[in-house]
């Protein structure tokens, strides 16, 4: 049995639904009896979330062998964590549990359902993670990304972590979805990235990471990450679909057409598609990955596509179980 493995944090996303007005009168659509408190500010709905979380629970719904590789805190929350893993079949024997709290995202929702975030990570259990020993020799893939990849003392025990599973064979994901609020320093943060590629065989970002990376005086893009090593550069832009970039081929999959709610967990649920499809076709490896041709890789686009679509229709990041996919 192929296993994959994300790595990285799990936290509660506080949600605030943005309104012109800010009327007291109105009700979030997250939380539709919730009464917005008398300085007229919109209501506040927490929601297990965290990039790597997100990636972990849509695969354990579609149906992937897959477990969360974390540092999760023993209070509430946590344990609300824990729970929800389950839950969603996904395994929690590589995370340690620690007695610093859990870290806050508070994202504020606009017009367009994009959600702008703020972090409260300051002594928080995620970013404290041990090295963890050696993976069973059945985990295939290994996923990194979010927070995880820049908060220290964690990245840098994330970082060691995903060259040593390199090394050992495994297929390696990367999705920075950068946060530029926690970082501090673009440049070093660009320079770290671009270390890293060597060791990575699939990058999937949105078009706003891939800007964002570009810009400054050490900014870099697909052709170079590509040209570093990486087999694929996977590329969201929301309405725009998704495009799949190699050496090779460049293809282009249509976004379905859905009515969007908030992006919440949308990028993630893209990684969580794309390696569920990959798992299913049996190219859980570096070399398969290497052989995918332009039809398999569209058609991996569009499964990702199908998956986000459906987390975008409702509130939260709430992938999809794999009931819910015509094609699965």
């Amino acid at each position: 049995m192929r296993e994959i493995v994300v790595c990285g944090e799990a936290l509660v996303d506080v949600v605030q639904v943005h309104s012109p007005s800010h009327s007291p009168s109105l009700r979030s659509p997250l939380s539709p009896s919730a009464a917005v408190n008398s300085g007229g500010l919109p209501p506040l709905q927490p929601a297990l979330g965290g990039g790597p979380f997100n990636v972990a629970v849509t695969l354990g719904r579609l149906g992937s062998a897959v477990s969360l590789c974390s540092a999760v805190s023993t209070d509430t929350y946590g344990d609300a964590i824990i729970a929800a893993l389950q839950a969603g079949g996904v395994g929690t024997a590589l995370i340690q549990r620690r007695t610093e709290p859990t870290s806050l995202a508070l994202a504020t929702i606009g017009h367009d359902g994009a959600a702008q975030y703020s972090f409260y990570v300051e002594g928080t259990a995620d970013r404290s993670i041990d090295p963890p020993g050696t993976f069973a020799s059945t985990v295939a893939a290994v996923c990194f990304g979010t927070l995880s990849m820049v908060l220290e003392p964690g990245a840098s025990v994330y970082e060691s972590l995903l060259r040593r599973c390199h090394d050992e064979g495994r297929l390696i994901v990367v999705d920075p979805n950068i946060r530029p609020a926690v970082i501090e320093d673009a440049d070093a943060y660009r320079r770290r990235f671009a270390s890293w590629l060597d060791a990575v065989d699939i990058v999937k970002l949105s078009d706003e990471d891939a800007r964002w990376l570009g810009d400054g005086p050490v900014g870099t893009g697909p052709d170079d990450w590509l040209a570093a090593g990486v087999t694929a550069v996977i590329t969201t832009a929301g309405a725009d679909g998704i495009t799949v970039t190699t050496t090779d081929l460049t293809v282009t999959s249509a976004a379905p057409e859905v009515q969007v709610v908030d992006t919440i967990g949308a990028g993630d649920s893209v990684v969580g598609g794309i390696l569920r499809h990959l798992d299913r076709i049996g190219a859980l490896s570096s070399r398969a990955v290497a052989e995918l041709s332009a039809e398999q890789w569209l058609a991996t686009a569009e499964y990702a596509g199908q998956v986000a679509a459906i987390t975008v229709s409702r509130p939260g990041a709430d992938p999809p179980w794999a009931s819910e996919l015509r094609s699965d």
